[in-house]
């Protein structure tokens, strides 16, 4: 299969570099603002990669398209590759409006073409396997979840913040996604707080660097979600399931940045993870798998449009109760 990747920066160059990796990925057509950007990474992948001048050229020679272009092109650059007809894989978000949002996922589904959002805690394996046992029936009735999503530093540049949407529709949007797409019951209430613990740039950018959220489901169960900018351990992503039937965990392995104080508990991990590119590696490397076999027509999408809704509606909402010190209630 021909790949069309639209950016190639950070997360664009580490999509090109997977897909290189893929047998079902036969050539790989990059674009970028910048063209030596793209010229380099055609260099680096080999000869199964070009780097093409515009974008009519990309589409014109691809199967499919993989979009991790700046966040404020993506609605343009899917509806320019629905309207191309060409399966497409976006990095996350599709949009940062919610009426937006809205408005292209209605575009999405009434063009009948596939598009992929790049959630990838929804392709990490064990996650895929949590997600699997709870609706096997294995966890029981769900009582609670907890999550907690921690950077191990701050971003570096500070004027990322100005952009960045905040710390909910950023950082922890990942969690307002996973979580209830693991727990498959609506929610009915969100509370927020957050607070600036570690630099006064926070504050200024209107933002918090540190966060708790608490949702009510319309099952009755409870989610509480933590997330931070700072961890001096390194970069700590955990899901915890408590249910009538079994307790689940994932992101516990021999790198969680985690000390236990007991006599035989697990000790400092000597190679914690520093960011998600690395604990989430296999993840990145399986939804590209996922989504060529979605564009071959030989899977489902288990990451469509619509689905983005649920999480930037609970990032506002999060916002919401943040700001007023209230809880949010919402239509389920």
């Amino acid at each position: 299969m021909r790949v069309g990747v639209i950016g190639v920066g950070r997360i664009g160059a580490m999509h090109a570099r997977n897909l290189a990796t893929l047998p079902g990925c036969d050539q790989i057509a990059l674009f970028d603002l910048r063209p030596q950007r793209a010229a380099v990474m055609a260099s680096e992948l080999g000869p199964s990669a070009h780097a093409v001048a515009n974008l009519q050229e990309l589409f014109a020679g691809s199967d499919a398209v993989l979009i991790a272009s700046s966040t404020d092109t993506h609605p343009e650059m899917i509806r320019r590759c629905i309207a191309a007809g060409l399966p497409t894989f976006s990095e996350k978000p599709i949009a940062t409006d919610l009426g937006e949002m809205r408005r292209l996922a209605e575009d999405v589904e009434s063009s009948g073409v596939e598009v992929v959002v790049g959630f990838q805690r929804r392709f990490d394996p064990a996650t895929s396997e949590l997600h699997r046992r709870i609706r096997a029936g294995e966890v029981g009735d769900i009582y609670l979840v907890r999550s907690v999503g921690l950077d191990a530093e701050p971003p570096p540049d500070w004027g990322y913040l100005k952009t960045s949407g905040g710390i909910h529709r950023d950082l922890l949007i990942h969690d307002l996604d996973c979580v209830p797409w693991l727990v498959g019951a609506p929610v009915v209430a969100v509370y927020a707080s957050g607070s600036v613990l570690l630099h006064d740039e926070f504050a200024k950018a209107d933002d918090v660097d540190n966060t708790a959220v608490m949702l009510r489901f319309g099952s009755g169960a409870h989610a509480l979600m933590a997330g931070a900018r700072h961890n001096p351990r390194g970069y700590d992503c955990r899901i915890e399931v408590f249910g009538s039937k079994d307790s689940l965990t994932v992101g516990l392995d021999p790198r969680t940045p985690l000390e236990s104080l007991e006599p035989d508990g697990p000790k400092p991990a000597p190679d914690s993870y520093p960011g998600f590119p690395e604990r989430f590696k296999r993840a990145y490397v399986n939804e590209l798998k996922v989504f060529l076999e979605i564009a071959a027509g030989r899977a489902a999408n288990p990451s469509p449009a619509r689905d983005s809704l649920t999480s930037l509606r609970l990032a506002e909402a999060c916002e919401q109760s943040r700001r007023s010190g209230m809880p949010v209630p919402l239509d389920a």
